[in-house]
């Protein structure tokens, strides 16, 4: 039989150079071969046919090592042996009888800074910029609010009731439209967040046009069919470029948007009334139409910048796209298996079943009344503490700065130590203490002077703000930690939205204007929930304690069994206990 690949002899700078002999093997190539399922754009990279899955002979260079033999034989091995290594390197080259991957191959392994920097533009070009996406979305959510103090609710004749229906149709139609979150499973990624920043962009600037309280009605109901396509789908949509324990940080990034978004709001509600009070339109309605208009625009970079998945991302080079997907444990032959299985009923119906499922949802829905309420509430509360309309536009930004700024350090700690429960109990216990605090007050405000409660107020805001903020960020990738599988992570998420997005329904109707300026009963009401959120935590952290001890009594007992037939543990519990799904605490 002859020996394989047989080729011409070859000089040393000759090869060095990578110059392809007249087989087809090419190293460099097939290192960096994409694969066939990723975007066209790449198929510039792709192989057409695989090589033998041989290790080349090679035979002895032409050297000018002054006759020394054994140097040049040597020398002529070495190179003989990093062909090999080279060749072994190569992607889907070689496979043993199962048709795995090597395991010391390029296929299985990359380095820390490769993934490190992965990792990084991930971070500035795919989350920074949902981040935008989100920030633009929820000014267009909670603009109402400064709206109102701005003028709207005289130019309507707006009743207290008729205010509450504005913000309540917003939620319905959030809430009936939550399945739409699936289309990111059926719609390229670029192609439906692009609709869905343009969608919502247009009807936000038509808000500035509306005459009567039932167009205003209409329109805020279609807002809320736009914003229920985007949002609440986002976290599922990162978790397919993140590990788990790196996911709590990159969902802050792009939760903290909203206290970002608040008091960037107050603040351009300040600009805008101060600048557009003496001009040709109403104040409220400059501000919807500068605040709305821009995401218009954006929808068209969306387009560009939204990559479908790890390995379309544009922004990536084909190695970091293949390290990317890599780093997952999501390789060309998983990705066939998955589709060969085809979709998962079997964990669907585990999720639905599962009671944990429904623990986070209640958590989300109890923290939704306060995150739904305090933001398009607090100009007017703040305004009925006696300050001028132009004043509480600008004294509502400071808190939202904060939450920003907490909610991140807290998304990061939390990520660094791979626990939630602990730090969202924390957040939860604190607003809860501060709502309260502001209900007590107000109660009491009377025995006190006018000054002294009016501070107590304002100040016991910045923790009420922050510990919902930073609680709402937990609760959501907590969900998405503990499914392993990504049909358990999206019926996961719809459970999640479907009860936890009732709240707002709670939440928009706590802060009447027969309750001012005081609103007893609201913080009172968003006390109880935030602390209902603390409970609810503390029993979610016990259930997945004894899941987490169950499991490993389990492993423990199977290894004992096998290792007594045995003598030692056997490769396949190795890799069971390697495996076994751990719950994040």
């Amino acid at each position: 039989m002859p020996s394989p690949l047989q080729g011409p002899t070859l000089s040393a700078s000759s090869y060095a150079e990578d110059t392809p002999s007249s087989s087809s093997f090419e190293p460099a190539r097939s290192q960096l071969t994409p694969d066939s399922d990723e975007s066209d754009d790449e198929s510039f990279f792709s192989q057409t046919t695989q090589p033998t899955p041989v290790t080349p002979h090679l035979p002895k260079l032409d050297t000018d090592f002054g006759g020394d033999a054994e140097e040049a034989d040597r020398s002529s091995n070495d190179l003989r042996r990093d062909a090999s290594d080279e060749y072994d390197r190569s992607d889907d080259s070689r496979r043993d009888s199962k048709g795995a991957r090597p395991k010391n191959g390029l296929a299985t392994s990359y380095t820390a800074a490769e993934e490190r920097q992965v990792v990084k533009k991930f971070d500035r070009r795919l989350v920074l910029f949902l981040a935008l996406l989100y920030l633009l979305s929820f000014l267009d959510r909670s603009n109402i609010g400064n709206a109102k103090i701005a003028g709207l609710a005289e130019d309507l004749r707006l009743s207290s009731s008729q205010y509450e229906w504005v913000l309540t149709a917003f939620y319905i139609t959030y809430i009936l439209f939550e399945w739409m979150t699936l289309m990111y499973r059926l719609v390229p990624s670029h192609i439906y967040i692009s609709i869905c920043v343009f969608s919502w962009g247009l009807v936000a600037s038509f808000q500035s046009l509306v005459t009567s309280f039932w167009l205003l009605v209409v329109l805020r109901a279609l807002l809320g069919i736009a914003e229920a396509a985007f949002g609440p789908g986002v976290p599922f949509y990162l978790s397919l470029f993140y590990r788990r324990e790196e996911l709590a940080f990159r969902t802050g990034l792009f939760i903290s948007a909203a206290p970002l978004a608040t008091s960037f709001a107050s603040s351009l509600a300040w600009l805008i009334v101060k600048l557009s009070s003496n001009g040709p339109i109403a104040p409220w309605r400059t501000l919807f139409l500068v605040e709305g208009f821009p995401s218009v625009l954006v929808a068209v970079i969306a387009w560009i910048v939204i990559p479908d998945s790890p390995g379309r991302a544009r922004f990536l080079t084909p190695r970091e796209r293949k390290v990317a997907k890599l780093r997952l444990g999501e390789s060309k032959g998983e990705r066939r298996a998955s589709k060969r299985a085809g979709f998962n009923w079997s964990e669907v119906g585990r999720t639905l079943s599962d009671p944990k499922s429904y623990l986070t949802a209640f958590m989300f829905f109890s923290c939704n009344v306060a995150f739904s309420s305090m933001p398009v509430f607090l100009p007017t509360i703040i305004k009925d503490t006696g300050y001028s309309s132009v004043a509480s536009q600008a004294l509502s930004a400071p808190p939202y700065l904060l939450a920003f700024v907490v909610v991140l350090l807290t998304a990061s700690l939390s990520d660094r130590h791979r626990t939630r429960s602990s730090y969202l109990i924390a957040h939860a216990v604190v607003s809860s203490v501060a709502y309260l605090a502001i209900a007590a007050t107000s109660y009491f405000h009377s025995h006190m002077p006018s000054s002294v409660h009016t501070f107590i107020r304002y100040i016991c805001i910045y923790p009420a703000v922050c510990g919902f903020f930073s609680a709402i960020t937990l609760i959501i990738t907590w969900s998405m930690d503990n499914r392993a599988a990504k049909e358990g992570k999206g019926t996961g998420i719809a459970i999640l939205n479907i009860i936890g997005q009732c709240g707002p329904l709670v939440g928009t109707r706590l802060y009447p204007e027969s309750d001012g300026p005081w609103y007893v009963h609201g913080m009172a009401a968003c006390s109880f929930f935030m602390m209902a959120v603390a409970v609810m935590a503390f029993v979610l952290r016990l259930v997945l304690q004894r899941e987490n001890r169950k499991s490993e009594k389990t492993d423990e007992e199977m290894e004992m069994v096998e290792g007594e037939g045995q003598g030692l543990m056997s490769a396949d519990a190795d890799a069971r206990s390697t495996e076994r799904f751990t719950y994040i605490i």
